[in-house]
């Protein structure tokens, strides 16, 4: 008779905690953070169709990351660091990251349908500021 009154005061009331909710709860929570997750990292907000190309390597360098954005009208857009940019702003905000850091490497991500012309001159606007290394961005999926 004693595992009848297992969890119970000497008044009758059950002392026990039951967890099993709170366990079901935090599950749930964790399996929509790890989907959702993944979703939030791979997702930029600034799309551009990356040419494809099978080799291409990691960068472990400090960056400026710069991406070239076809317009409809025919133009391109300028992101610097994700913050839409011109060729002026570019003028102010190279020289004070290269203050930081000398080694700055700029990652181009230009869409594919950008002009050879304008992708150069992107190139060449920021090697007169002081930026020689340099990558280009590509999508190395098959």
């Amino acid at each position: 008779m004693a595992a009848a009154n297992q969890g119970q005061d000497e008044s009758g009331l059950f002392a026990d905690i039951n967890v099993t909710p709170l366990v079901d709860v935090t599950l749930v929570l964790l399996i929509i953070f790890m989907v959702a997750a993944p979703l939030m990292v791979s997702n930029p907000s600034i799309k551009v169709e990356l040419p494809k190309a099978v080799s291409g390597e990691e960068t472990q360098r400090p960056t400026l990351a710069l991406t070239v954005q076809r317009d409809p009208g025919g133009g391109f857009q300028l992101y610097a660091n994700g913050e839409k940019s011109d060729e002026r702003a570019l003028r102010d905000l190279v020289p004070r990251l290269m203050e930081k850091d000398r080694e700055l490497q700029a990652i181009i991500a230009a869409d594919k349908g950008i002009p050879y012309g304008d992708v150069m001159h992107i190139v060449d606007l920021i090697r007169t500021l002081g930026v020689h290394r340099f990558a280009l961005e590509i999508d190395q999926s098959p």
